[in-house]
C-alpha cells in the first residue's frame, strides 16, 4: 500500500481514514473529524487521540482504557491516508497531497480483497457518497502528485 511506503520511507505514522470515519454515510463526518480533532492538535506538536470507528460493530470503540483508540504521536510528518483527507479546507489541508485513481472495478477489487466480501453490499452506497463529496470538493484538481493504478 502507498500510505504504508511513504510512512516507512518518511519515518512518519499513517493514519488511516477508514478509523475515523462514522460508518457508510461518514465520508463528510470523517473528514470533518479529521479538521476538527486531529490536525489542530498535531500540528501544535501534541500527540492526538481519537476514538475508531469498530466497522464490524457498527459503532464507535468501546473500549474503556482507550485501548482500542486512534493514537497520532507528536512527530514532524503524518501520512493520511483515505479520500477524506484530500477534501479538506484549505486551513486544514495536506501539505502534500497524493491522488492515487483507478478504474471503478479495480478499486473495487481492491477493497473487497482487503476488506472482505462482508462489505460488498455496502460498496454502492459508499461509492454514491464518495462521488457526490468528490464532485462537490474535487481534491484531485488539487493534487501535488496524481498516481494512476491499475
Amino acid at each position: 500500500m502507498l500510505a504504508d511506503a511513504l510512512g516507512r520511507g518518511l519515518r512518519a505514522p499513517v493514519l488511516r481514514m477508514d478509523d475515523l470515519y462514522p460508518g457508510w454515510d461518514g465520508l463528510a463526518a470523517g473528514s470533518a473529524r479529521l479538521a476538527r480533532d486531529v490536525l489542530p492538535g498535531w500540528r501544535s506538536g501534541r500527540p492526538v487521540r481519537a476514538r475508531r470507528w469498530d466497522w464490524a460493530q457498527d459503532r464507535w470503540s468501546r473500549a474503556a482504557d482507550g485501548a482500542d483508540d486512534v493514537v497520532v504521536p507528536a512527530c514532524p510528518l503524518l501520512v493520511l491516508e483515505g479520500v477524506g483527507a484530500g477534501v479538506l479546507a484549505a486551513s486544514a489541508a495536506p501539505d502534500v497531497l497524493v491522488w492515487v485513481e483507478a478504474p471503478d472495478d479495480v478499486r473495487r477489487r481492491r477493497a473487497l480483497a482487503r476488506d472482505g466480501e462482508a462489505y460488498a453490499p455496502h460498496w454502492e452506497r459508499w461509492a454514491a457518497q464518495e462521488a457526490a463529496h468528490l464532485a462537490a470538493c474535487d481534491p484531485r484538481s488539487r493534487a501535488d502528485v496524481v498516481v494512476r493504478t491499475a
